[in-house]
C-alpha cells in the first residue's frame, strides 16, 4: 500500500517562504510524475506543480516564478519550495501521483499565509 506523508507547513507572513516535503513509502521512481496539490476552504483541489521522472516540470499559473518542485528519488521524497508567499496561497497542500490516484491521498499539510 502506498503512503504519502506531507510535512513542512505552518504559519508564515506574506512574502515569507516554506519548504514542503512529501515522503513516499515506495520508490517514487516508479511513478511517471508526482505532483503537489492544494485545496483552500470552499475551493476544489488544484494542481500546483508536477515533476516527471524524466525531469520535465509544470507549474500552475498562480505559482510560476515563486514555487519550485523537486524530487530526490534516492530518498523517495518530493519537495515544494515556496517563496514570496501570498495570503491566497493559504490551503492544505497534498502530494500525489500526477494524475492523482484516489487511494494515495494523505492528510496534507496546512499552509497559512497571514500577517
Amino acid at each position: 500500500q502506498v503512503q504519502l506523508v506531507e510535512s513542512g507547513g505552518g504559519l508564515v507572513q506574506p512574502g515569507g517562504s516554506l519548504r514542503l516535503s512529501c515522503a513516499a513509502s515506495v520508490s517514487i521512481f516508479s511513478f511517471s510524475a508526482m505532483g503537489w496539490y492544494r485545496q483552500a476552504p470552499g475551493n476544489q483541489r488544484e494542481l500546483v506543480a508536477r515533476i516527471f521522472s524524466g525531469g520535465t516540470i509544470n507549474y500552475g499559473d498562480s505559482v510560476k516564478g515563486r514555487f519550485t518542485i523537486s524530487r530526490d528519488d534516492s530518498k523517495n521524497t518530493v519537495y515544494l519550495q515556496m517563496n514570496s508567499l501570498k495570503p491566497e496561497d493559504t490551503a492544505v497542500y497534498y502530494c500525489n501521483e500526477a494524475p492523482p490516484r484516489d487511494d494515495y491521498w494523505g492528510q496534507g499539510t496546512q499552509v497559512t499565509v497571514s500577517s
